[in-house]
């Protein structure tokens, strides 16, 4: 498993940010005040976009294998024993808590930001996606105790799975990255979204972007693709 790795120094990371975010215009007042005042359900403009490098090419049409999982509802979830049907898992790199700002240069990192608006917009779109019979889950490697609190917090109505230990990760060779000197070293999973059906994978969204409009691209996938 190749891992990435973003090293950043505390000082300029800001302005660095904020002259892309100027790229994208806005009042620059706002903007400044928008960073000073972290809220991980929004999503800030001028982020830079993450680009296919490749790193999911090999997963299509592969085999789950039996790992269980931890959700936060407290059942050990084996994605490889679902059954028949459709399931989305849509992997993230961690998500944020109120008032708590995130790692350093987490805003330059293609594809870091917007975990939360990504699993709001999930949330929101929830009931369609049972109308289209879609078993829902989320996936990070966030402890499940971390992610139990968001998923309240949030008012999920599906489990969202902790791979804290790596076992998916490394079994399926997903792309990862960690921010060096930050959230305890953790391996982070690039954001992707995997389609499985009858225990194979699908069909593979990589790279994900912008976040909090894919529960809507899942949906019309899953439309021009029907069972």
């Amino acid at each position: 498993m190749t891992v990435q790795v973003f090293r950043f120094k505390v000082q300029g990371h800001e302005a660095a940010l904020e002259e892309n975010r100027a790229d994208a215009g806005g009042d620059s007042r706002d903007r400044m005040a928008g960073m000073t005042r972290h809220d991980p359900e929004v999503l800030p403009e001028g982020l830079p976009v993450p680009e296919d490098d490749g790193a999911c090419d090999h997963l299509k049409g592969i085999a789950l294998p039996a790992i269980a999982l931890r959700a936060t509802d407290g059942k050990d979830v084996d994605l490889s024993r679902l059954g028949a049907g459709r399931t989305v898992v849509y992997a993230y790199p961690r998500t944020g808590r109120p008032g708590v700002p995130p790692p350093d240069g987490w805003d330059l990192i293609p594809g870091a930001r917007g975990c939360t608006p990504q699993s709001c917009a999930f949330r929101d779109h929830y009931g369609a996606l049972e109308a289209a019979a879609i078993r829902l889950f989320g996936l990070s490697t966030q402890e499940p105790e971390y992610q139990r609190e968001m998923a309240e917090r949030l008012h999920l109505p599906f489990a969202v799975l902790s791979d804290a230990e790596l076992r998916l990760t490394r079994a399926l060779d997903l792309p990862t990255f960690e921010v060096d000197g930050e959230v305890d070293g953790a391996v982070l999973i690039k954001r992707l979204t995997l389609v499985i059906r009858d225990g194979r994978v699908e069909h593979v969204f990589y790279p994900v972007f912008p976040p909090d409009t894919h529960a809507r691209a899942v949906l019309d996938w899953a439309g021009r693709n029907p069972l």
